[in-house]
């Protein structure tokens, strides 16, 4: 049994990260302050004796004891870093300074979880992890596409200078339950919408490519890199089953039948990228990893969700 800390984790992806450590027999340190993330998403653990929950900003110095760390502590949703873009940068460079230097401490692994957003617009197309990027560094979006390219030069300064076991993932578009209905992204968004019978509204044209992974093949990806002792990374954690936006809507219209939604087009967003895909080569040769669960499938297992969301704030 390890004790593992997993900032962000009562977040979206940390709780379902936490709740499978906790399935596999490990004890948890769920570190949050709630800026982006819910109680809720981990009200179901808190019984457990094998899980702790601490209200702890990552920004501010933190000192446990464990054995292995998770690092997703930032708001993931433009909705959230956008809202105080200050904060997102702080998150992402004092919190990894300060995950890090627990790690260095403790002489344990620990795990980013970067973004295919540091990618930005790309213009190689799928992604490899050796493509650099093509990202507006004095953008809206940049607080968070540059937040977490610093994070990742953090990670690996403190891999080469201080020998620190780290392991960097970047985790490609993600949906499923726990995801805020007000998070902002567009399954959420479209799921919402529709069942509240609103506009389905596309930013743009609708011909932007998303490849999106359901949370439970992420969480099994995160696990794997963790667990394996033959890369660093980074290494991408992403589907690449590639739709347009405006494919996507027509498939969360057809699980929703009875919504009397329709399909609107709203202006660009800036910087929004044309087209994301992940090369997922790496993962599936080293880590033996690649996504079980197909887009629709994964749409059928959120929507309860968010009915349940919806018929709960009645």
């Amino acid at each position: 049994m390890k004790t593992i800390l997993v900032t962000g984790g009562a977040g979206f992806i940390g709780s379902h990260l936490s709740e499978s450590l906790l399935t596999r027999g490990d004890r948890v340190i769920c570190v949050d302050n709630f800026y982006s993330s819910q109680r809720e998403n981990v009200s179901h653990l808190l019984e457990n004796p094998n899980f702790r929950l601490i209200e702890h900003d990552v920004t501010l110095p933190m000192m446990f004891e464990c054995d292995e760390i998770y690092h997703l502590a930032c708001p993931a949703s433009p909705v959230y870093y956008q809202h105080n873009p200050v904060y997102t940068v702080r998150t992402n460079v004092s919190g990894s300074i300060n995950v890090l230097d627990l790690a260095k401490k403790l002489r344990i692994k620990v795990l980013l979880t970067s973004t295919s957003e540091v990618y930005g617009d790309p213009e190689v197309h799928p992604q490899p992890e050796t493509y650099v990027g093509h990202v507006n560094p004095i953008g809206p979006r940049a607080c968070y596409d540059e937040g977490k390219r610093c994070a990742e030069t953090l990670f690996f300064d403190y891999h080469r200078e201080y020998n620190v076991d780290i392991r960097v993932a970047r985790i490609f578009n993600t949906y499923g339950p726990r995801m805020h209905p007000d998070d902002g992204r567009v399954i959420s968004n479209f799921i919402m919408q529709a069942l509240q019978h609103q506009p389905i509204t596309i930013n743009g044209d609708g011909s932007q490519t998303r490849s999106f992974q359901y949370v439970d093949d992420c969480v099994r990806g995160l696990i794997a890199l963790m667990d394996n002792a033959d890369i660093v990374g980074p290494v991408n954690i992403g589907n690449p089953e590639e739709y347009t936006i405006k494919e996507m809507a027509e498939i969360v219209l057809k699980n929703i039948p009875q919504t009397q939604s329709k399909i609107v087009f709203t202006p660009a967003v800036v910087d929004d990228p044309k087209q994301r895909k992940p090369d997922i080569t790496l993962a599936r040769n080293i880590l033996q990893w690649s996504p079980k669960v197909p887009f629709e499938n994964g749409l059928k297992r959120s929507i309860p969700y968010y009915r349940s969301f919806l018929s709960n704030t009645k």
